[in-house]
């Protein structure tokens, strides 16, 4: 079993690499903006656990990375059993006040890459009548988050894209699983370390090698989508009735948590 997993050097793809070899057995073609970073965890991960490990780096922000990714594939040979979008960005900024060019970064890379991507491998795996791909959501989807607002409509996006894939893929045994969890344990919201710590032993964050694990098994049941932890669970539907004042007050607050 092959499988290419984005944005892997770091954080959650690390995380997803690390699982599909250790837990899985699993190839791994791994891809990131990080050169020199993913050829070490390349190196890692063939070393630790006895998979054959492919690194190729790739700025997946660009407008034709997906085909370019695909093509390469077809062009070296591989057949990917296996698809995990997490490549992404974030930031907390008021749109205005937003460089026009991070705006097309983080919709290309969230929706058009993701979308695109989708397309051309579960072309190939329907074709084949076999295969899983997971995409990152976020709980973020169901919030009018000021500060964020381009991330949570981009994860809205995945969210309704994946789960309406996945009855369009179910007859050709191809399983898409979307995963929209709450706050993740890595340096990608830019939280302080004191509050990342404070985040986890809360509950309120989840490190992401659980989330992983969890989020593997979901994926090779063949489940849908799924969001982890039941305070979260439990707390989606009021988020879409977030009172005014509170939004308000994050807009106030949130920002100076940033690093």
């Amino acid at each position: 079993m092959l499988g290419l997993v984005t944005g892997a050097s770091s954080g959650i793809g690390l995380q997803y690499a690390t699982q599909l070899a250790r837990d899985y057995h699993c190839d791994l073609l791994l891809v990131s903006n990080q050169e020199k970073e993913l050829a070490q965890v390349a190196t890692d991960l063939a070393a630790a656990y006895g998979v054959k490990t492919v690194a190729h780096y790739a700025d997946l922000s660009l407008s034709d990375a997906a085909e370019n990714l695909h093509d390469w594939c077809v062009q070296e040979g591989y057949e990917v059993d296996v698809l995990i979008n997490n490549a992404g960005v974030f930031f907390f900024n008021e749109y205005c006040k937003t460089d026009i060019k991070r705006i097309e970064l983080m919709l290309q890379l969230h929706v058009m890459t993701v979308a695109k991507l989708t397309r051309l491998f579960a072309e190939d795996m329907c074709a084949r009548r076999r295969g899983y791909i997971l995409n990152m959501s976020s709980m973020s989807a169901w919030m009018a988050m000021p500060g964020i607002q381009t991330y949570n409509a981009s994860k809205a996006f995945i969210y309704n894209f994946s789960k309406s894939l996945w009855y369009e893929l179910k007859p050709y045994n191809v399983h898409i699983t979307v995963m929209a969890p709450g706050a993740v344990d890595t340096a990608l919201f830019g939280l302080a370390p004191h509050l990342r710590k404070l985040a986890v032993n809360l509950t309120v964050s989840i490190p992401p090698e659980k989330l992983v694990k969890r989020a593997l098994k979901k994926l090779f049941k063949g489940k849908k989508a799924d969001t982890p932890g039941f305070i979260n669970w439990l707390s989606t539907p009021l988020l879409k009735h977030t009172p005014d004042w509170l939004l308000f007050l994050a807009i106030k607050y949130v920002g100076k948590y940033q690093k």
